[in-house]
């Protein structure tokens, strides 16, 4: 984005919105003209373009294959290991890779970047507040609490950095030398949210919160999972918390310097009354609404609430006696950030997201409904360079995979998303999340993808209600040690506290009717491998103890994840994490009877 503005506020951004939506098809075809030009010279392209055509855009829609990280891997090998610079895929320095959160589809997968991309993400954030200010008014009048965290990077052999797309921006001039802005002033000190140290750095960011509670006016964290573990974390630690606020002095356990100087000026003194009121919210039985008591004057929640992360919607309504909205921003990734949610206090399932069309270069594979299980390393040297579309001219109500082309040198790359358009503003179209292709359950002819199987748990997890139990996280696998071969799904469960009134237990039978429940939910082909062919087994629910999916998190956590990016892999593919959860199981049940199927 060289010379190009970065910083948009008010009228200003949502103009530049409008601008950009309504010349979206010119704005992406001077993008694609702008990157094949700066990286004319690299090994990448003149594998493919002979750069003699006079349309050059031509040439690369007819030349340039469709891409998967396998076939991108060897240059960036060659880049991070030395000896051979950026120029084998980009035409500008390629800074430091950005390592994805690696729990999809096992290792980390690095992506390149250049400088200038950090403008991109800076102009994406700056565009979120003028869009939100829209629906929520008064949000310049206090602070927001949003709990972010970094990892601690590594280098390439070469000394690039490798670092998480969210520890790069924290780390980054864009975030730590941003001006003063009344309408993202955050409770949480910027060397609290540098801090290495997740639980160091969580305890602070807690702490601030609750200091500022009377100023809290929006709460959250990049995705749903990491504020409910937040929640779980307040739970271990709100006497410690209150007990910091009561002396005026921070805990030893905190030992960061960082976070020792920053927290210094902002627990000050000794404040007995507000460890009063905070001991008395944390020590009812039932913690039910406790967002909302303890920051009476939160007017939403942010984030990730999409995709897998819709499963912890019903938590997030508990916690916040569904009196605040959950409000999801934008649709972003390590490889490029995409687009933003322009209604975003949409009902989650109606959350959809414009793509900007100056963020990327994006084409399309469209998709049958029935193809969107596959995974993204199927099939790519099949897919017809003919076959893919533009921006403007997907359609309505049609499933598409999103390919993307960026200056950092990532050619017509297939993410791995299954997106739905759900309509256009102006001549940018508007996408809904639907699953990612690469996690998906088979054991003979089935094909069980993300979306399908959340849905079928989502649908069995209702019998747990009666009980006052809540579903706190799931996972699964394939187990092919037996034959037939069976589905397992591994659940936490908590019993929530009910005020005058005891809870009940959740018997067995009652679990042998979720096994059965998620059964009938699943596909046609499922159904008649278990009932018809008897090639699958009666599903496994597998109940684990309480904490289990903390634990799994940490496991990635230190194999390299980052907690902000962090999401449950919906299909555990990881020998450590198998172990991890099978060690942690406390009772088993299976289905009773054969699933519903009628030839």
């Amino acid at each position: 984005m060289d010379g190009k503005k970065l910083e948009y506020k008010g009228e200003e951004a949502l103009k530049e919105i409008e601008r950009l939506t309504r010349e979206a098809e010119n704005v992406q075809q001077e993008l694609l003209k702008e990157i094949i030009t700066r990286n004319r010279n690299t090994e990448y392209l003149n594998n493919y373009m002979t750069m003699t055509m006079n349309d050059h855009v031509q040439e690369f829609k007819h030349k340039v294959p469709v891409i998967t990280y396998k076939h991108i891997y060897p240059y960036i090998q060659r880049i991070a290991n030395g000896g051979e610079d950026s120029s084998l895929i980009s035409g500008h320095p390629i800074v430091e890779m950005l390592c994805s959160s690696g729990t999809s589809a096992g290792e980390p997968k690095l992506m390149p970047t250049i400088a200038e991309d950090l403008d991109r993400r800076t102009f994406l954030y700056n565009m979120i507040m003028p869009i939100i200010n829209q629906y929520v008014t008064g949000l310049d009048e206090g602070k927001a609490m949003f709990l972010y965290f970094v990892k601690a990077e590594m280098s390439t052999p070469c000394g690039l950095p490798a670092r998480t797309v969210l520890t790069s921006y924290y780390k980054s001039k864009h975030f730590k030398g941003r001006s003063h802005d009344r309408y993202n002033d955050q409770t949480s000190p910027d060397e609290a949210i540098l801090c290495d140290d997740s639980n160091q750095s969580m305890y602070c960011q807690l702490l601030s919160g609750m200091i500022h509670r009377q100023q809290v006016l929006r709460l959250g964290a990049v995705f749903a999972s990491a504020l409910l573990r937040a929640i779980s974390f307040l739970e271990r630690n709100w006497v410690s918390l209150c007990n910091d606020i009561r002396t005026g002095k921070l805990s030893p356990v905190i030992t960061d310097s960082g976070c020792r100087l920053a927290m210094s000026s902002i627990l000050k003194s000794a404040d007995p009354r507000l460890a009063d009121e905070i001991e008395n919210i944390c020590s009812r039985r039932s913690w039910k609404g406790i967002v909302c008591n303890l920051w009476p004057k939160a007017k939403y929640i942010e984030a990730v609430v999409t995709g897998s992360m819709s499963q912890y919607i019903p938590a997030l309504e508990y916690y916040s006696m569904g009196k605040l909205p959950l409000v999801c921003t934008m649709y972003a990734s390590s490889e490029c950030y995409f687009g933003v949610n322009l209604k975003p206090l949409c009902d989650p399932a109606n959350v959809s997201f414009t793509l900007l069309p100056n963020m990327g270069y994006y084409e399309f594979i469209p998709l049958g409904k029935d193809e969107t299980y596959g995974n993204e390393d199927d099939d790519d040297e099949d897919i017809s360079l003919n076959k893919l579309v533009d921006l403007v001219h997907v359609k309505t109500g049609c499933y598409y995979e999103l390919v993307v082309t960026t200056f950092s040198g990532l050619n017509r790359y297939r993410i791995g998303d299954v997106l739905q358009v759900t309509g256009f503003h102006n001549r940018a179209p508007q996408f809904r999340f639907i699953c990612r292709r690469n996690v998906i359950l088979s054991i003979d002819n089935d094909k069980t993808n993300e979306e399908d199987l959340h849905k079928s748990v989502m649908a069995a997890k209702r019998l747990l209600e009666p009980y006052n139990a809540l579903l706190v996280e799931y996972s699964s696998y394939a187990d092919t040690s037996s034959v037939p071969g069976h589905y397992v799904i591994y659940w936490e469960i908590k019993h929530c506290i009910v005020v005058d009134k005891a809870p009940s237990p959740v018997v067995p039978k009652v679990l042998q009717d979720c096994c059965i429940a998620i059964e009938e939910e699943l596909d046609y082909i499922y159904r008649r491998c278990r009932t018809n062919d008897k090639s699958i087994g009666p599903l496994e629910i597998r109940v684990v103890k309480s904490g289990t999916f903390e634990l799994l998190m940490d496991l990635f956590i230190k194999e390299g994840a980052s907690i902000n990016q962090y999401k449950t892999p919906r299909c555990i593919k990881s020998e450590a994490a198998l172990k991890l959860l099978k060690s942690n199981v406390k009772a088993c049940f299976f289905s009773p009877r054969d699933p519903t199927w009628f030839p």
